[in-house]
């Protein structure tokens, strides 16, 4: 197989990311920086197959997760941006319900900031295993809100992870990518941040919690 054909959706999303950095950045002298919904939720639909291939342990992190991003897809089809269709949310007074498409976001950034854990855990082992890894992402994450039983069936699942090396085959890496800076801009640029001047946004998703 010709290795320019390959799939590697590391490099896709850090792509995907960096552009909506070099958005968010083109943006800087306004007094409020909007970010567009549609390339926003292509770029979280492509973190998808990382929760795929980490197994069964985080199954429902994957359903859930394509689920909330399915969502944000389909809704960019009517609504342009995320303060639209965080406000139209307020404005209807559903933001904390079961569904609203500002839950769903704040489902979507969790499982973000799942990915985000687990990989600077990776980087920072030298380790062939990500039962570590995978437990402390999950343990900051996603464990507060979970119950007993999920907590449980997690924690069994994860004596089922790949290892380090099969996951990079998984993804279709040799490892070299881990160490450049566009993966970095991932982890550090995805995310409804201060520092690009969203902190509005996150303020109503930490309301949501």
């Amino acid at each position: 197989m010709d290795p320019n054909n390959v799939e590697r959706p590391l490099r896709k999303i850090s792509e995907a990311f960096n552009n909506i950095a070099n958005s968010i950045n083109s943006q800087q002298e306004q007094e409020e920086v909007e970010l567009e919904l549609a390339p926003f939720s292509h770029a979280c639909s492509l973190v998808s197959p990382l929760f795929r291939c980490l197994g069964i342990a985080f199954k429902f992190a994957e359903m859930d997760y394509v689920a909330k991003v399915n969502d944000l897809c389909e809704t960019s089809k009517s609504i342009s941006t995320l303060q639209v269709m965080m406000e139209k949310d307020i404005a209807d007074d559903c933001v904390r319900k079961a569904g609203s498409h500002t839950r769903n976001l704040l489902r979507v950034k969790r499982g973000l900031d799942m990915v985000r854990v687990l990989f600077h855990q990776i980087l920072a082992s030298q380790d062939n295993s990500l039962k570590n890894p995978a437990s402390k992402a999950y343990g900051q994450v996603f464990s507060p809100y979970h119950g007993w039983a999920i907590r449980k069936a997690v924690a069994a699942g994860m004596y089922a992870l790949p290892t380090k090396a099969q996951l990079l085959q998984k993804l279709n890496e040799d490892g070299k990518f881990f160490a450049l800076n566009d993966i970095m801009l991932f982890f550090e640029v995805y995310l409804l941040d201060a520092k690009c001047k969203l902190a509005k946004l996150y303020k109503i998703l930490k309301f949501v919690i």
